[in-house]
């Protein structure tokens, strides 16, 4: 089968399940938002600066992660998380991205005089707002971060469960892995499990595949953030694929916090052909200077992937979404009359 074209893949109705708000801003925003709060950046020319938040430096995950700094100093206040989550929902659409579920640490955006609940209650009106603008529906995962106290992270867990009817649709343990076990924060995973509000972790990102054993059997995860270093245990791999734990795979990401080699040594496609169910995401649109289109080519001119099987992995992200049942229904049943059998 021919390889899809690119307006096939822009085209083709996907789900973004695994992308960063304070790692997704428009680098025209960022400028802007910048120079109204006297906030100093590395570059004053849009391009620049775009050039330089795409992290190609990085030697891990930590490195990665500093770029967060300049964004967030930024992110401080209601009227800018709220147009940020607007402009990163809009962007999605523009590419027929049917769902996105945006993910934050809001206590990360409470360092001045904001509180976190309030900038929760901004990421959602500004994708609220989305909603009514573009052809497009969201959910907002709110992340407690590895590094951080685990009592903030119970309490991000118990922000999260007090929003799962106003717009929040999961709870994440996010950050950096390397000496910071999931192990750590149980009471916040804890917290959310006892609400049924659901879990993913990030795992196998900076750390190996026992943080991603950790993650399923201590955290219970029903997805897996990243899951790169899955190969490296056989047997969990059998584990996760029988289980049916989506994998949020972020091949562009990979790359550069070097978990990967290049995009064509990536394991995405070894994950896909041992019937894992795989999600293809961008984790920052910024620091990754990547659109969700051009990670599904990315699987197809570096992994092979034929229309057929990109077919496959749009639809596991709309299977793999945490919306409601309803809405989840909804979007495959669209889906499959939009794609029709075998996705032609």
């Amino acid at each position: 089968m021919l390889s899809p074209s690119t307006e096939r893949l822009t085209t083709l109705p996907k789900a973004e399940l695994h992308v960063h708000l304070d790692g997704s801003l428009r680098p025209q925003t960022l400028l802007e938002l910048a120079e109204e709060r006297d906030v100093a950046l590395p570059a004053k020319d849009v391009d620049a600066l775009a050039a330089y938040m795409v992290v190609d430096d990085a030697q891990n995950l930590e490195d990665y992660l500093a770029r967060f700094r300049l964004t967030l100093a930024v992110m401080q206040d209601a009227e800018t998380i709220e147009r940020i989550a607007y402009e990163l929902a809009g962007d999605h659409a523009a590419e027929n991205v049917w769902y996105v579920e945006a993910r934050f640490s809001p206590v990360l955006n409470a360092a001045g005089e904001l509180e976190a609940h309030e900038a929760l209650d901004a990421a959602l009106a500004g994708l609220h707002r989305a909603e009514q603008d573009f052809p497009i529906r969201t959910g907002v995962i709110v992340c407690a971060l590895r590094s951080l106290d685990p009592s903030i992270s119970k309490e991000m867990a118990e922000l999260a469960v007090s929003y799962a009817d106003q717009g929040v649709c999961a709870f994440d343990v996010a950050g950096a892995e390397a000496g910071n076990p999931v192990r750590d924060h149980l009471e916040a995973l804890q917290t959310a499990e006892a609400a049924n509000l659901p879990i993913t972790i990030h795992a196998g990102e900076g750390f190996g595949a026992s943080s991603i054993r950790q993650a399923v059997e201590m955290g219970g995860a029903g997805r897996i953030g990243h899951g790169t270093r899955l190969l490296e245990d056989p047997e969990l791999l059998a584990r996760v694929r029988d289980a049916g734990i989506p994998l949020e795979m972020c091949m562009t990401s990979n790359v550069q916090t070097r978990v990967a080699a290049s995009h064509a040594e990536h394991p995405l496609r070894h994950y896909f052909d041992e019937g894992l169910t795989v999600c293809i995401c961008t984790d920052n649109r910024l620091m990754s200077g990547v659109t969700l289109t051009e990670e599904y080519e990315h699987a197809r001119d570096d992994l092979g992937f034929t229309w057929e099987d990109i077919v496959r992995v749009a639809r596991n992200g709309f299977e793999s979404a945490y919306a409601p049942e309803e809405t989840r229904r909804a979007m495959l049943d669209a889906f499959d009359a939009e794609l029709g059998e075998g996705g032609n």
